[in-house]
């Protein structure tokens, strides 16, 4: 049916309304004739010879709004869409693997890359044009999108074919660059570890933290692998040492800053100036799993307080705003709200922001001490340079511009009752910010993100014995188990909304809800999670495995509309699927004494070799994996029932260590150890001393004399 004829378009509904996306349906009613991706978009393509528009972004996305409102909801936009293309929308977060293929193009053509994208398409899917969001009119040396259109409509018209042909020369240009093997390349030792570290170490920034200029993202992978440094050598290493102050200088000021949610929790996707302080809004679950977790290994290092705090606050929001019913996790929270009940007005970070006198008026004689730690000011605390839309005049986005300390000094008071105050003022403010308008929540659940969350909730019952957190965790892993997982194919599909959904999982799906569950395992010991991640490490390697180079491709290769298969060479705000896949294999091969398990992994990361050696911090996660897999990786068995007191004290212990390169395995005389012994001899012989909970500590099985005493075993395991 074309646009013309649809009955539908006349009152501007679309095919998008049939989707469960919520980014999809964000477009249902634009004026424009969406598709879907699909055949059925594709067949009208090549059916009437125009070229196809291909809009791609996500529904918290900023800029993808912005586009939406000043272009997709114009009917003269429209007309001429309409007119000249077939028009498809596309969810990133649904289909990664259609906004990979593309992204590549943009990247590789421009030189920079972004939501919303925009390429056009040969009606074979091959791309032609490519750029990311345009402005309505012609603006700041940019051309407007009706004329972007027009020009490349013009341009088809007159030649095509020569278009099609040069469509297909840089998809091949793109196959061939992505399909280099390894060999060659030179070997992976910890030469590679030094040289990340001191690439991040010359790129850190000593004054505000973090490895960047403005705008600041948090890379959650380099903080693991600076950790990681430390860990290696932490009593004589001058670079351990470095790592961590390095790390714990940016944990501190990233959670100072506006990008933190003080009063909720969790933190902002990015801040736009280099000091933390003003942040894109939009709230992501993957960088509250990962953040969570940077902030409790801080914690699990230091024993300061304030980490475990932080690290908790994640956690809370993440359970308080971010959990479905049923136990899984919710994708994302907007950048964008409305300013007001019943009134169409909307802005970035209105759910946020303050002005001095709300503050004034909400806590009283109370507002003083407040205001002066969290920086706020009468015509608001936005630094110039950092508000481009004008967004923030006399608004305040909380930043502890004082220390407890500092403003216990101000005010001649304790730092208790600072701290005291403040807490309260704080739940004073939340109460109120729940009254206002909230941002929109994407409520797709996604399954990789779920399995980052869950390794995040796992960390959290660890070190912080808190054993709601690990029913959180469970109740995850038993909601992708019953909604995500298919058991006849022992298969994953991509995500959840309104019912299971039609995608099919990829690598990272497989790769992050394995290292989930191998984390889960070693939080509650119940063996049906290790068993399950076994299963999916079958089913990963099955499906994406590159027996010939190593490595896992993103994709199966059975959807014939994704043209390239590819591999992912990057750690960025999500790890790599390789990096995770990686180290999970280096543990299941500790955890099965599996030999093709270790092989694999090392194979995965001798995969990516040429990238390793070339540009180490473009994969800060595999360095982890690399950093694994040269040391002399330790079993930590405790023989004891995981409810008693005694178990319980040996357990605790263990967890008060930093031991990245270590397994932990409860043996409890039951199905858990009956499932170990399998593979490892040893594990079936581990039992109580004398009725007493014992733990042994092993490199490759061969262990030290067990202990009962947590004294003796916190011995051990400072060695």
């Amino acid at each position: 049916m074309s646009a013309e004829t649809a009955p539908e378009i006349a009152q501007h509904t679309n095919r998008l309304a049939r989707e469960k996306s919520p980014y999809l349906l964000q477009h249902a009613h634009n004026p424009v004739d969406w598709y879907p991706w699909g055949e059925e978009a594709f067949a009208r393509a090549r059916k009437e010879n125009k070229p196809i528009f291909l809009s791609i972004g996500y529904s918290t996305c900023h800029w993808c709004h912005v586009m939406a409102h000043e272009s997709f909801e114009n009917p003269a936009t429209a007309k001429i869409m309409n007119r000249e293309f077939v028009n498809i929308k596309v969810d990133r977060e649904e289909r990664p693997d259609v906004d990979r293929v593309y992204m590549t193009f943009v990247q590789a053509t421009t030189g920079g890359g972004g939501w919303p994208m925009s390429v056009w398409l040969t009606p074979d899917l091959q791309p032609f044009v490519g750029g990311t969001y345009f402005p309505p009119e012609d603006r700041n040396g940019q051309p407007g999108f009706p004329k972007v259109l027009e020009g490349i409509a013009a341009a088809w018209k007159q030649d095509h074919a020569k278009i099609a042909e040069q469509g297909a020369k840089i998809i091949a240009a793109l196959r061939e660059a992505g399909s280099l093997s390894a060999e060659k390349s030179g070997a992976l030792d910890s030469k590679i570890l030094e040289a990340g570290y001191q690439q991040l170490s010359r790129s850190y920034d000593a004054h505000e933290g973090g490895f960047s200029s403005a705008p600041k993202f948090p890379r959650p992978a380099t903080l693991n692998f600076l950790f990681r440094i430390y860990a290696r050598d932490r009593v004589k290493s001058s670079s351990g040492k470095h790592a961590l102050e390095m790390n714990l200088f940016t944990l501190r000021k990233m959670a100072a800053g506006g990008i933190h949610d003080h009063l909720g929790g969790g933190f902002h996707r990015y801040s736009v100036d280099a000091l933390w302080h003003v942040p894109h809004f939009e709230k992501m679950l993957y960088d509250q799993a990962q953040l969570a977790i940077a902030y409790l290994d801080a914690f699990q290092i230091t024993r300061d307080a304030q980490f475990e705090k932080i690290a908790r606050g994640v956690l809370d929001y993440v359970r308080r705003d971010m959990t479905s019913k049923g136990g899984g996790f919710f994708s994302a929270e907007d950048a964008d709200s409305l300013i007001k009940h019943d009134k169409p007005e909307h802005a970035e970070g209105a759910f946020y922001v303050w002005t001095k006198k709300e503050i004034d008026d909400s806590l009283g004689k109370d507002a003083e001490a407040f205001e002066y730690h969290y920086g706020v000011e009468e015509e608001g605390n936005a630094p110039p340079g950092s508000d481009p839309q004008q967004e923030f005049g006399g608004k305040n986005i909380l930043i502890e511009r004082h220390t407890i300390a500092e403003t216990a000094k101000q005010f001649k008071k304790s730092e208790k009752e600072i701290s005291d105050s403040l807490q309260k003022s704080g739940e004073i403010l939340f109460r109120i910010r729940e009254k206002r308008p909230r941002p929109h929540l994407d409520d797709k659940i996604i399954t990789a993100w779920n399995g980052l969350t869950i390794s995040a909730f796992a960390r959290g019952a660890q070190l912080t014995d808190d054993p709601t957190y690990l029913k959180s965790a469970n109740r995850a892993a038993e909601f992708i188990r019953a909604n995500l997982y298919d058991e006849s194919s022992k298969t994953l599909v991509r995500n959840y909304r309104e019912g299971k959904g039609a995608v099919a999982g990829f690598a990272e799906d497989y790769a992050f809800v394995i290292q989930g569950l191998l984390d889960l395992y070693e939080a509650g010991f119940e063996v049906r999670w290790l068993k399950f991640a076994v299963e999916l490490q079958e089913t990963q390697d099955r499906l994406f495995l590159d027996k010939k180079n190593g490595g896992y491709f993103s994709t199966t290769g059975d959807d014939k509309s994704v043209l390239l298969r590819m591999k992912e060479d990057n750690d960025g705000a999500e790890p790599s699927p390789n990096s995770i896949a990686a180290l999970n294999l280096l543990r299941l091969a500790q955890l099965r004494d599996s030999k093709a398990d270790k092989e694999r992994g090392e194979q995965t990361m001798n995969a990516f070799a040429p990238v390793l050696n070339r540009a180490p911090m473009a994969l800060p996660q595999m360095l982890v994996a690399l950093d694994y897999s040269l040391g002399k990786p330790r079993q930590i068995v405790i023989a004891g029932d995981k409810d008693k007191p005694d178990t319980k004290e040996l357990l605790r212990e263990v967890r008060r260590h930093y031991l990245p390169d270590s397994i932990l395995i409860l043996a409890d005389e039951g199905e858990g150890q009956k499932f170990l012994g399998e593979k490892l001899e040893a594990v079936r012989e581990m039992k109580r001393i004398d009725g007493k909970a014992a733990g042994y500590v092993c490199e490759n099985f061969t262990c030290q004399a067990p202990v009962t005493e947590v004294s003796k075993l916190k011995k051990l395991l400072s060695r």
